[in-house]
């Protein structure tokens, strides 16, 4: 037998529909690189050192930390917001914890003893974040065009995200420039007050999707009727637990969720961008235009 089509493709938006080039160790090297050799020794040694630090900051304290909250829309996006982020940051417990439990076992070749936690510039960190991932993927905007031209699916997004303040420009994108614009259904976690991994979150998502395709004479969606492209994988497994199918995307490679998305659709969907794998190297923190 085969396949069921889905009747609903929902996205992740970061790592997915649009860029995201700056991995932790690129996030964290940037930061550090922008502090005078003699005062940070980890950066003379291991100028990618060590690599997960910043995620690990963040997802240690969740569900309820400073990111979690700002991704619920708990507090806002102001200096409130990076004071606490940057405590997070500048955790003593939590980076020794994470360098002897996570940075040490898998680099050996790093000192036994716990270095110098990194001093990092927590609102710099977090706008060179934002900043890099404004792109659209050259992959997954091309299919995202098509699909919505072929107007078969119903097209939604699922996505953790911070609300900018009004008088930044991010708050107000020029439509060219927003990918909201490509979707019928859209689930922003700090305008609803969840977020993914949280099974609320994919059940709101549902009702949204049966409340636009009943308006649209398309009939009731099932969460078999989904077919979810994230690119976390414990936000796939909260999808699956929901009913959901879903496709884990890989940094740099969304061009395999395009494959992914011919495959279950019948469509060509395939832009031009050349089909080679995003390779963040090194040598790049350097020359990155903050």
């Amino acid at each position: 037998m085969s396949e069921k089509k889905p009747k609903v493709l929902l996205f992740d938006i970061g790592g997915v529909c649009v860029v995201e080039l700056l991995s932790d160790d690129l996030q964290l090297s940037i930061s550090l690189s922008k502090l005078p050799l003699r005062s940070n020794p980890l950066l003379r040694t291991h100028p990618l050192h060590p690599p997960g630090w910043i995620n690990h900051s963040i997802s240690a304290s969740s569900p309820t930390g400073t990111w979690q909250s700002l991704e619920t829309g708990r507090i806002p996006l102001d200096s409130t917001f990076f004071t606490y982020f940057s405590l997070d940051l500048h955790s003593p417990t939590l980076w020794s914890t994470f360098y002897l439990t996570k940075a040490l076992p898998s680099n050996p070749s790093l000192p036994a003893s716990v270095p110098p936690l990194p001093k990092i510039d927590a609102e710099q960190l977090f706008w060179n974040m934002m900043s890099a991932s404004r792109p659209f993927d050259p992959w997954m905007y091309p299919a995202l065009l098509a699909l919505k031209k072929s107007n078969q699916y119903i097209l939604a997004a699922l996505s953790n995200t911070v609300i900018f303040p009004e008088s930044h420009p991010y708050a107000h994108p020029a439509p060219e420039e927003d990918i909201r614009r490509i979707f019928d259904v859209f689930v922003s976690s700090a305008h609803v007050g969840l977020r993914k991994p949280d099974p609320a979150i994919y059940a709101l998502a549902m009702e949204r999707l049966n409340e636009h395709a009943q308006e649209k004479g398309r009939g009731r969606v099932e969460a078999g009727d989904v077919f979810f492209f994230d690119d976390i994988g414990e936000n796939l497994k909260g999808a699956r637990k929901a009913g959901m199918r879903t496709f884990k995307v890989n940094l740099g490679r969304t061009f395999e969720a395009v494959d992914e998305l011919e495959r279950v659709t019948g469509l060509e969907l395939a832009g031009g961008h050349p089909r080679v794998p995003v390779e963040v190297k090194a040598e790049a923190v350097g020359k990155a235009k903050l």
